[in-house]
This record gives C-alpha cells, structure tokens and sequence, in this order.
C-alpha cells in the first residue's frame, strides 16, 4: 500500500481495529493505533504485521499459519541501539494480525497488559513486559495517542450492536477486504447474509431495492429485509462485483478477493 498521511492511516485501520475490541480484546484502540504507527512508520504492508512480531517459536494458530517476512530491523541491547535482521510473521489480513497479537497478550507475560485500566498505563506495561526495548517505547506511544487524538476510538470500541431481528440465530463472521474489516457478516444455513448497501456501495458497488429484493449493478438479488436493511448472500454480492468471497474456517472468517 501507497504511503498514507497519518489521518489516512488511522481512518483505514480503525474499522478493524473498534471490531477487535467489541470481540473482547483488552488493548485500547488507542494503544494499537498508536502502536500501528510506530512499528511502520505509517505504511501498511502486504503482510500486515504492523506490531513487529518475530516469528519466534513458530507454533502456527488459527491466525498465523507460518509465513514469514525477513527484514532488518533494531533493538536496544545494553543500552546501545544495534541494527539486525529477524524473522516476521506474515499475515492474510490485519484483522489476523490483531487476532494473533491477542493471543501472545493472553500469555502469562502480558497480564500486566490485559490488566491497565488506562491507555496510558497500558502503553507503560508493553515495555515493563518486555514487549519492546526501547526504553522510550511508552513515551512514544502516548505522545502519539496524544497528538491524533486516538482515545476517541476508544469509546467507538466499546459499543456493541444486535443482530438483524431476522438474522438473530445466525453465528457472527468477519468479512475483509483488502486485509480490512469491512462489515459483518451472518452466517446462517450454510449462507452469509451482508448488509447490501452499507458493503456494497463501499466496493463501488450500485445498490437498489425493488420494493422485495436487493438488485446490485441493476441485478436482483435473493434478499432478507430486517429493520429497512436489505441483506443479501455474501457470494452472490461479490460476483456481481467482479470479487470472490474466500472462506478461511480456521479463522472463521470471508476474504474477498
């Protein structure tokens, strides 16, 4: 992806980032964004590793199944700042890369972490846990949560929305775009149902309503109207824009490509 300015930069990744936190994440949106922008410089990578996590182990989960980047990098090491190359875990998407940042924040190491009341404590217990060596790593981070106002996600992410009336008994999916979080999706009798305007008109999609179906660039779509949102099959709203919906069932989620 093209160098964005850092408004740009936070604006595409704060969808994906407030639907993390409304799934239970304990990072302040806050304090991801912040992260995001430290650890990149501002660029969004195709491998969306956007928090520095080495390969490490490399015991594969749901999120991160083994791919890798090697690039260089820095460490603080005795007080000293040495230049080195390491091992990256490559991602299908930023939502797996938050996903799999949860899980190494879940560990034992990082309880500190999970437990800060505030974005501010937070962004101290990543370094006192050993998540960076930069000793100004903290500094840095809340000077950035302060200069872009990031706390104003914060709120956005803990909001929580129900489910469509007559989708109330569908299980919950993620769809992405473009490694983003693009809308939910419910997945019900083997169909993912998508609201047709709001995913569609963001793909540059036509949407209109016959007054019983949802039509996409002019063609009519099987449909569910709940609360005046129409809701159409994921895949068929795809094709008709030229995409493939992709299901990844370790991570439960839809990739459109």
């Amino acid at each position: 992806m093209a160098q964005l300015s850092r408004n740009q930069f936070f604006a595409v990744l704060a969808p994906t980032v407030i639907k993390i936190r409304r799934e239970g994440s304990t990072m302040f949106p806050s304090v991801r964004l912040a992260q995001n922008l430290l650890e990149t410089g501002g660029v969004i990578h195709p491998w969306y590793n956007l928090g520095g996590i080495k390969v490490g182990s490399g015991q594969s989960n749901a999120y991160w199944q083994g791919e890798a980047v090697v690039k260089g990098t820095w460490e603080v090491v005795d007080g000293r700042s040495e230049t080195t190359r390491a091992a990256f875990r490559a991602y299908k998407s930023v939502y797996h890369f938050y996903k799999d940042l949860d899980l190494l924040l879940a560990t034992p190491r990082y309880e500190r972490v999970r437990k800060a009341l505030t974005p501010e404590r937070q962004a101290d217990m990543l370094f006192a846990c050993g998540y960076a060596t930069d000793p100004a790593y903290p500094t840095k981070l809340k000077s950035i949560i302060s200069q872009y106002g990031l706390k104003r996600y914060d709120a956005a992410g803990s909001k929580q929305f129900p489910k469509p009336e007559k989708l109330k008994d569908a299980e919950l999916i993620v769809v992405l775009y473009q490694g983003q979080f693009i809308s939910d999706g419910y997945l019900l009798g083997g169909v993912t149902w998508v609201p047709a305007r709001l995913f569609g008109e963001a793909l540059g999609g036509a949407i209109d309503w016959t007054g019983t179906q949802v039509t996409v660039n002019g063609s009519a779509l099987e449909s569910i109207l709940s609360e005046a949102t129409g809701y159409v099959p994921v895949r068929a709203l795809a094709a008709e824009l030229g995409l493939t919906a992709n299901w990844d069932p370790l991570a439960r989620v839809i990739l459109l490509e």
